[in-house]
């Protein structure tokens, strides 16, 4: 079997329960707050966004959630993805180091974000909801809640950041084809909308503004319910399904990871591959250095202080103990649309805040050129965030070229970019640039971060 590049699951083996690493930590993370008691919240208090199910998945201590059949009858289009050895990639760089990478971009929306939208629509049309807000960066969010409501025939209404809008129109397209509509963010549809464009016409936008956007369009409407594609602990634990598999599929090659990478920018996609395999490693089954990677220009965790702050701009939502840059910072409109959010997983920055994993930050064109390198050894043009990813685990594997060590370095090809192809045709036209850390803007931004 490991001669084989490619390893697949039947049916049989596609995961048949959600994991929850929660009950698997060396302690509990703090608890989300009411923006104006500042008390912990209650089921009550966030019944106008989600519905029961879902809330009760949110701050559940149970180990493992079963996924209902609903839901597997639609993962089944899909999954299990493919669990791929980068053979060519290694001998382009003449590594030691043997490479890995669970490909999600065969999925519908070709992301890893179908794998918690669906069941956010099963379980809200389950609830009796007409429709869905969201928000989207790149645009694989909000393709993906657009397909999941599409099958279980309810409306979707998405918010997309004004950077991406004008950046990745295909991706627009995609969803009106599953049948959402879609606004660039900041709207005119929304009053915070319509304040942020009073004070800035020309705002490239935000994930907080449009999470805001959407909020205020589901809080007002009793028929209608908000999802959200990262950072909540529910989202996190659907994505364990990509771990999950990641751990028989490692074992069919015969391998175990030394090194797991994985982009980073609410941390669903990064979570999900990497829970499963911490989850062994707390029970002493495995060493396996695990490592976030997030941009230069949007860096939560590395650059981030870890405090309570809203997860909009606007203030609608709770506060949550996470990493962050400032609920109303906005960060440089880099290609990589899907990492551009000021804060990150209040789940992740707790693990990260107990030394469970690593962290760093990388510049983009470093990123696309590790994508380009992939592309033309593996045949995959991936999207710009898992480029991120890309990059660290070259960097890692060169290392063992000088060093020798034969590593397995495991990542997470989180989607493709063949709707990226303005991101790679500005990188090869020389007009891609890096934005560095913006250490003045955070620094203002974090001053109205609210003080408890």
């Amino acid at each position: 079997m490991t001669d084989k590049s490619r390893y697949i699951l039947t049916d049989e083996e596609i995961p048949t329960s959600w994991y929850n690493i929660v009950p698997d930590l060396p302690s509990p993370p703090p608890p989300p707050l009411h923006p104006a008691t500042h008390e912990p919240i209650g089921p009550d208090d966030l019944a106008p966004l989600f519905p029961m199910d879902l809330i009760a998945q949110e701050v559940s201590t149970e180990r493992y959630i079963p996924i209902p059949d609903e839901v597997l009858d639609v993962y089944r289009l899909w999954r299990a993805t493919p669990l791929h050895r980068a053979r060519r990639l290694e001998k382009e760089l003449g590594t030691p180091a043997r490479i890995y990478y669970k490909y999600e971009g065969v999925s519908p929306a070709g992301s890893h974000k179908p794998n918690t939208a669906v069941p956010q629509a099963y379980y809200n049309a389950k609830a009796g909801v007409e429709k869905l807000t969201t928000e989207t960066g790149a645009g694989q969010w909000g393709t993906a809640l657009a397909f999941a409501a599409s099958q279980f025939g309810i409306e979707c209404e998405v918010w997309q950041v004004r950077a991406s809008y004008d950046q990745k129109p295909y991706r627009r397209a995609m969803m009106q084809a599953f049948g959402a509509t879609v606004h660039p963010s900041p709207s005119e549809v929304t009053e915070f909308g319509r304040k942020i464009l009073s004070e800035d016409p020309d705002s490239p936008g935000s994930l907080g503004i449009a999470i805001s956007e959407a909020v205020e369009m589901a809080a007002a409407d009793p028929s209608v319910r908000y999802a959200l594609g990262s950072v909540l602990n529910h989202v996190l634990l659907h994505q364990t399904v990509i771990g999950e598999e990641a751990l028989l599929q490692m074992a069919q090659a015969g391998d175990t990871p030394d090194v797991i990478v994985g982009c980073t920018g609410g941390g669903s996609n990064f979570g999900g591959l990497a829970f499963p395999f911490l989850r062994e490693k707390l029970a002493g089954n495995n060493d396996v250095t695990i490592k976030a990677v997030e941009p230069k220009s949007c860096p939560s965790l590395t650059k981030g202080t870890y405090t309570y702050d809203f997860g909009d701009t606007a203030g609608m939502t709770p506060l949550v103990k996470m990493h962050t840059l400032g609920h109303d910072f906005i960060p440089d409109p880099i290609h990589a649309g899907g990492l551009r959010y000021h804060g990150m997983s209040p789940l992740l920055s707790h693990i990260y805040e107990l030394g469970l994993i690593e962290a760093q930050a990388i510049g983009q064109t470093d990123c696309f050129a590790a994508g380009v390198q992939f592309a033309r050894t593996e045949g995959i043009v991936p999207a710009p965030e898992p480029t991120h990813a890309l990059a660290a685990a070259v960097d890692e594997a060169l290392r063992c070229r000088e060093t020798g060590e034969e590593k397995v370095i495991l990542t997470a090809l989180c989607g493709h970019g063949m709707l990226d192809m303005a991101a790679y045709d500005a990188y090869f036209a020389g007009e891609l640039r890096d934005h560095e850390y913006p250490e003045e803007a955070i620094a203002e931004a974090m001053t109205r971060v609210p003080e408890l």
